[in-house]
């Protein structure tokens, strides 16, 4: 009786002592994103049984790494669905590569959607082009997902972006994603103007697009670049703005 008490004095020592260190490392997990994966029988099944061992072991790193490169050939091949389940493996071993959800978002919604409308062995064009919108939003998801992981990368949120743009012709949702992307901390300069040019697409939007370039035109020189000169002035002229107060025509080329 007397060890049974003395043990259980121990641990409850212990434990007392390990539960503002635990806290913190929680703390800090959760702040890295790190809860993203979950060691379950769900992850068990999507990964195999290598797979898994080799995330319990701590070789998640070198494993994805390994499934990146056989993507990679997959792609080589065409190989269309063993590019996915890679890359799924892959993302779901290092949630927080921000290259392994990219680049899977590429493949799918750039190569495979490109072969899938061109795909010889399907004669019916409509099965197509269902084909080629499937790879679209297996690319979105995709995306969505990294972005999930990694909400403090802007580079995620461009891809969005400029998935919206390309793919779905949606210069709103394209515009939206271009303005969070600008928002982060390390964002790129033209993500901003990025996010004014595609807004100044959407009909009904003009005003909002029209102030937010021309707040970057006020900006100075640098930000005077062709293009944004070029929408801002197509912004005047939906808005009927006045003469005097448009912007000037760029300096002519000297000859």
């Amino acid at each position: 009786m007397k060890r049974f008490v003395l043990v259980a004095m121990l641990l409850l020592v212990v434990g007392g002592l390990k539960l503002p260190f635990e806290d913190r490392l929680a703390t800090e997990h959760r702040s890295a994103h790190f809860g993203a994966v979950r060691f379950n029988l769900d992850m068990r099944e999507k990964l195999g049984q290598l797979g898994f061992v080799a995330a319990l072991s701590g070789f998640r790193a070198l494993v994805a790494d390994v499934l990146f490169i056989q993507a990679h050939a997959a792609w080589e091949d065409t190989q269309w669905g063993r590019v996915l389940l890679l890359f799924r493996q892959a993302c779901l071993l290092q949630p927080r590569s921000v290259l392994f959800w990219d680049m899977a978002a590429w493949h799918m919604a750039w190569n495979a959607s490109a072969a899938a409308l061109e795909d010889p062995n399907q004669p019916r064009q409509a099965l197509r082009i269902k084909a080629q919108r499937e790879y679209f939003a297996i690319g979105k998801e995709l995306l969505e997902r990294g972005i999930q992981n990694n909400p403090d990368k802007p580079q995620l949120y461009e891809s969005l972006a400029r998935l919206y743009k390309d793919k779905y012709n949606d210069h709103l949702r394209a515009s939206e994603n271009y303005a969070k992307a600008a928002a982060l901390p390390g964002a790129p300069s033209y993500d901003k103007r990025f996010a004014a040019y595609e807004l100044s697409y959407v009909d009904g939007r003009e005003k909002d697009a029209y102030e937010m370039l021309h707040n970057l035109y006020d900006m100075g020189s640098q930000e005077r670049l062709p293009t944004l000169i070029a929408r801002l002035k197509a912004t005047e002229d939906k808005l009927d703005i006045p003469p005097e107060q448009r912007i000037p025509d760029p300096n002519p080329l000297p000859r």
